[in-house]
């Protein structure tokens, strides 16, 4: 399977532990809304839906983080997900997990790696 790469947002547009950047992602002819962040130096990007029901995490576009800066947070629903992994630690879909994306960063820009 081919693969592509395609610019989500300047690499400098992420701050650690700041306002994440979304986008949309097209799968299986849909497209969904999705988010690229920056945690401890290393971007990662996640399909922007709560696993506990289908509703974007971020109440205002681009807040994702939570008070402490420690954890994503459906704005929703209260649960609070690792930002490295995706794995919800607390909240009505703890032990799930958010669905997430190949990026990379080069040459300053943040990369989305479509299959």
């Amino acid at each position: 399977m081919a693969r592509r790469e395609r610019v989500i947002c300047a690499a400098d547009a992420l701050v650690d532990g700041g306002a994440g950047v979304r986008f949309e992602l097209s799968r299986a002819g849909e497209s969904l809304p999705a988010f690229a962040i920056r945690w401890r130096g290393v971007v990662r990007a996640y399909v922007n839906e709560c696993r506990h029901q289908a509703s974007e995490l971020d109440w205002t576009s681009g807040d994702f983080f939570d008070e402490s800066k420690l954890y994503l947070i459906c704005a929703t629903h209260g649960a609070l997900y690792a930002p490295d992994s995706g794995f919800c630690v607390a909240g009505p879909c703890r032990g799930a997990r958010l669905c997430s994306l190949d990026v990379v960063e080069r040459d300053g820009k943040v990369l989305l790696i479509e299959v």
